[in-house]
């Protein structure tokens, strides 16, 4: 029985209780600014990240956001993060169950269109929206970007791979072809923002032409 607890332990659980509280109610509060940062960032830049912004328009206190964040460039760094993740979840990670090579680029291809087309971000695709920004600014957020940049296009390349050893496509210049396929999808993300309906038709046939049999 409760009563029959060592008063210590009864202590001792009460205050983890609250630290697990207190916990969710941060990661809570971190989820909804950076998903308001970010939405930010893909329409304003980085740049136009701000504790008072944020917390205008999320509604909670400028000091509170401050607190889990300290500076503005640790808030960028965590929208970033944030962006990549929600970017693995939506193009990635569903196409993950398709066969390395054709398969698994015509899947990353079609959920990356998905992405676009029914924006994950406010202002669409994150990468496309924030690397220009920062491209000529040495920094750690630059570091960020170009990571991100260089793991979506290594992905491409290493399923151009395995679609040639498999004979599925005819030899070429894997490294190029993934340049040339991300080239497509950042100039169709673009295109999609201006509102020209056949953008993705034409990136997704432009693409083709890259994966026909051998």
């Amino acid at each position: 029985m409760e009563g029959g607890q060592d008063p210590q332990l009864r202590s001792l659980r009460r205050t983890d209780e609250i630290t697990d509280k207190r916990l969710l109610r941060g990661a809570k509060t971190r989820a909804t600014v950076l998903r308001q940062a970010v939405d930010i960032a893909s329409m304003d830049g980085l740049a136009g990240l701000s504790f008072g912004r944020l917390a205008t328009d999320t509604g909670l206190s400028k000091a509170g956001i401050q607190t889990l964040f300290r500076t503005k460039e640790a808030l960028q760094l965590a929208a970033v993060d944030y962006a990549r993740d929600r970017f693995v979840e939506a193009v990635v990670e569903p196409a993950r169950p398709a066969a390395h090579g054709v398969a698994r680029l015509r899947a990353l291809v079609g959920h990356w269109m998905v992405y676009a087309e029914t924006p994950l971000f406010a202002g669409g695709c994150f990468r496309v929206a924030t690397m220009a920004e920062y491209d000529s600014k040495p920094g750690p957020v630059r570091d960020a970007l170009f990571r991100d940049q260089r793991e979506w296009v290594g992905l491409l390349e290493r399923e151009l791979r395995f679609a040639v050893s498999a004979g599925e496509i005819a030899a070429l210049d894997t490294d190029l072809v993934a340049f040339q396929i991300d080239a497509v999808l950042c100039a169709t993300n673009t295109a999609l923002r201006i509102a020209d309906v056949e953008a993705a038709d034409r990136a997704r046939r432009s693409i083709d032409g890259f994966l026909r049999p051998s």
